[in-house]
């Protein structure tokens, strides 16, 4: 822009209060920051309405994207979007989103699929290490473990220092930890590299899903996340297959390591080269740094750059504000347990399917790792059913509210059908898991076990996401830690469990309580407006209409 170029002038009364410039709408259909522009005053404008300091906007909005019209602290020169501005990530093109979306997805692909990998492996390690069974759980347990660390600060950090630094740090330094696992020496070494790894290989479990939001508006978010949301089971699926090929081939154990090193160094590049930041309040930052420059005008400004907070509420932010959020929410509590445990059953199956397969049909490590394909099959036949009939039905329902939000509630529609096939899945897994039965049989079980799975999970993000749009990051780090316990915590207790009870019994448990939690989305779907206007965090709170407006004009 030139020293002497004037800024583009909107009148007030051209944009509605719910898009008010350089900040994202209340509603969950416009865009982050797609009706922003960067603003000199004009005589023909009118302050922006109150805002309820009360709401989520009163902090949250205010410290990323600053006053309204009107407001203390708000002048001529606070640097905006425009409607159609290039620098807007919403106006990029597509090719360019998609490449970054589908990018978003194969690091959370890669972060996934080391979790799972060592699980080919165990035989080798626990013969190189004189460990037990018990111990071998903790390589995987232990990464997994590093999920309930990473996401406390990932995060919010994403929030504070944008997308790209933090996802950058994160993987450089899981990448070099991956070489320390490769290398380790002893028991207490890779046990130690794993859980470090863990921690930092967290990082796009949440930055991902806000890259998302920066990019796409809710309309079309959802083809996007039906991606990004087969990713975390794709990983799980095909690590212990491509492990347990490996051992079979008699590879070093060490080699699976080099593998994810090589892996995790190849993103770490295309970070470098490739992820531009997303983030709408760091890329004001850099364009009033820019304004300056070239106008030579030192008053140019982003909110962000006059965030000044002290060291202490900076720590707050990064590693409490997960959890306020998470403690004062009945709404994510109940998203978050119901997620956990459909996770925490995930990572469970890694120790229940060899006792199925390895011990019950004498499976080697590598057709043993096989079995795990249909549920990464049934996961992708879920993305592609969610792409052809449940989001055009999204796009049908934005039409039919337009110009309102379409609530976040009908986001939970496919989760209602989900939650039940979720639960006969262990059914079906466990009562044909006798030894005299056909492996096809509970092997089978799988394809509808990750099918139900991907709905539900796409449904619950979703949900989270246009529930909680300006802390959607911070929503998804204490979900995504919650999570990461039970993932941790249930593949300790799994084998004892399995031949305790037998899969039959044990199944059986986990399908009750899968029954039990499934209806969690229906008591949202009926209550969660009530529950929205009463919440601190839910920006989308305020009165909208809940049945299409084609319904209302009848």
């Amino acid at each position: 822009m030139a020293a002497s170029s004037t800024p583009p002038q909107i009148p007030m009364s051209k944009l509605s209060p719910a898009a008010s410039p350089s900040r994202p709408s209340t509603a969950g259909s416009v865009p982050l920051s797609q009706t922003s522009s960067t603003v000199a005053s004009t005589d023909d404008r009118e302050p922006a309405a109150p805002r309820d300091d009360n709401s989520a906007i009163s902090e949250y909005e205010r410290e990323a994207y600053g006053p309204q019209l009107g407001e203390k602290g708000w002048d001529e020169f606070e640097v905006r979007f425009a409607p159609g501005d290039p620098e807007d990530p919403h106006n990029w093109s597509r090719s360019r989103r998609w490449y970054i979306t589908l990018f978003s997805g194969m690091l959370v692909l890669n972060a996934t699929f080391a979790s799972s990998a060592p699980s080919g492996i165990v035989p080798q390690m626990m013969e190189q290490f004189g460990f037990g069974r018990e111990v071998a759980t903790l390589t995987i347990a232990l990464f997994v473990a590093g999920y309930c660390v990473g996401p406390l600060i990932w995060g919010p950090l994403s929030e504070q220092y944008g997308r790209k630094l933090p996802s950058l740090v994160a993987f450089v330094v899981y990448t070099c930890f991956q070489v320390g696992c490769a290398l380790s020496p002893n028991t207490g070494a890779i046990l130690t590299f794993r859980f470090i790894s863990g921690t930092f290989a967290a990082a796009p479990l949440v930055i991902s899903g806000a890259v998302i939001s920066d990019l796409w508006d809710a309309n079309t978010r959802g083809k996007a996340l039906g991606f990004f949301t087969l990713a975390p089971f794709a990983g799980p699926s095909l690590g212990p297959t491509v492990s347990g090929f490996m051992a079979v081939a008699g590879v070093s154990w060490r080699w699976v390591y080099w593998v994810l090193t090589f892996f995790a160094g190849a993103c770490t590049l295309l970070i470098i080269f490739t992820m531009p930041e997303t983030f709408t309040p760091i890329l004001l930052v850099e364009r009033a740094k820019k304004m300056r420059k070239e106008t030579g005008d030192d008053r140019w400004w982003a909110p962000f750059e006059r965030n000044e907070i002290s060291f202490k509420k900076r720590v707050e932010n990064i590693v409490a504000r997960p959890f306020k959020i998470f403690f004062r929410e009945p709404m994510l509590i109940a998203i978050t347990f119901y997620m956990s445990f459909i996770y925490g059953c995930i990572y469970l199956l890694f120790e229940a399917y060899p006792i199925v397969f390895t011990q019950g049909h004498n499976f080697n490590a590598g057709i043993s790792g096989l079995t795990f394909l249909p549920i990464f099959i049934g996961a992708c036949l879920g993305v592609a059913s969610y792409l052809v009939w449940w989001n055009p039905k999204y796009e049908r329902l934005a039409r039919e509210f337009a110009p309102l939000p379409v609530p976040p509630e009908y986001r939970l529609e496919q989760a209602m059908y989900a939650a039940p096939i979720f639960a006969l899945s262990f059914f079906w897994f466990g009562w044909t898991s006798y030894p005299s039965v056909s492996f096809w049989a509970p092997m089978m079980a799988g394809g509808p076990l990750g099918f139900s799975i991907v709905w539900i999970f796409l449904a619950l993000f979703n949900y989270i996401i246009d529930a909680y749009l300006f802390v959607a990051a911070s929503a998804l780090a204490s979900s995504t830690v919650i999570r990461s316990l039970f993932g941790a915590g249930f593949p300790l207790f799994a084998t004892q469990m399995f031949e305790s009870l037998n899969p039959r019994w044990a199944s059986t448990l986990l399908g009750c309580i899968a029954l039990a939690m499934a209806p969690i989305p229906f008591i949202l779907r009926k209550y969660g407006p009530v529950m929205r206007r009463k919440s601190k965090y839910a920006p989308t709170k305020s009165p909208v209409a809940t049945t299409p407006k084609k319904d209302l004009e009848e």
